[in-house]
């Protein structure tokens, strides 16, 4: 009778193999795992509030399409009535408006709008994030007049201004609207020029200082911030666009669109304010 070969004990071996897979898969989970699923909101945390504001020549109206499809996903939706009578009064207003607001905020801003809620927000801890739409997202001590001219940037806006006085209007101060003839191609030539005609007829007109005003201190330097670059904007230099949000170190997207994305492509903003608020 042939002698056998002694088998190997293979059992602990294989436990210890095992144990050691489990450790390797479960760090691997652990680094896999993206930095923002912690910080996504918790479901049992309360939605935030949106807060929309317009800029010059416009009115709220221009969020409606917005706000129809961001109150059908459950949010609760302010579109801002903004002064336009200057920078810091306009900032003061919107921020009391924040003040009175219980639980987080996305607050988004169209145009001038990015420079008023870009003071508004400073400093208010419940602002979780500012979202710019094609929007002036300033840097301390800068107004709106140099901001166009960062990235090379140029605009025809001021040569085409109806100047009109308003009573009360601070020493040198008037009220500029844009000249109806070219309103539907500096502000919202990616829309039907009947729509823009009734735009135009309508459009709240902006006190022209508020375009000299130096800003303050940044709200983007301490709130995360998101932006949407109009590729075929008019009003505001695509290029100063890119500049603004490059240094607010915004998580950007580009549409090409006119100075209206918000009209023009309401559902590629609306994913771009639900990206900010979830």
């Amino acid at each position: 009778m042939h002698a056998s070969t002694p088998r190997r004990r293979r059992g602990p071996v294989r436990a210890a193999i095992a144990a050691a897979a489990a450790v390797v898969a479960v760090t691997a989970f652990s680094v896999a795992v993206p930095a923002s699923a912690d910080a996504a909101r918790a479901p049992s945390e309360p939605k935030p509030t949106i807060v929309l504001v317009h800029g010059a020549f416009a009115d709220a109206s221009g969020w409606n399409d917005v706000t129809e499809r961001l109150q059908k996903r459950g949010y609760t939706v302010l579109a801002a009535a903004n002064p336009l009578r200057g920078l810091l009064t306009d900032a003061a207003y919107v921020r009391s408006i924040l003040e009175t607001i219980e639980g987080p905020i996305v607050l988004v801003g169209h145009s001038y709008g990015g420079a008023v809620i870009t003071n508004a927000a400073t400093g208010l801890a419940n602002v979780e994030a500012l979202v710019y739409v094609a929007a002036y997202a300033l840097a301390e001590g800068e107004s709106l007049v140099e901001a166009n001219a960062l990235g090379g940037g140029h605009t025809d806006l001021a040569d085409h201004l109806v100047i009109r006085p308003y009573p009360g209007a601070p020493e040198g101060d008037a009220d500029g609207y844009i000249d109806p003839a070219y309103f539907h191609e500096l502000f919202a030539a990616d829309l039907p020029k009947k729509q823009t005609a009734v735009m135009a007829a309508s459009q709240r007109p902006a006190a022209v200082q508020a375009l000299f005003t130096p800003s303050g201190e940044p709200a983007w330097a301490s709130i995360p911030s998101w932006y949407i670059v109009a590729a075929q904007d008019h009003t505001i230099p695509p290029e100063a666009e890119r500049v603004m949000a490059e240094r607010a170190g915004a998580t950007t997207i580009e549409l090409d669109s006119s100075h209206v994305a918000m009209m023009s492509r309401p559902g590629e903003v609306v994913d771009v304010i639900l990206d900010a608020a979830e």
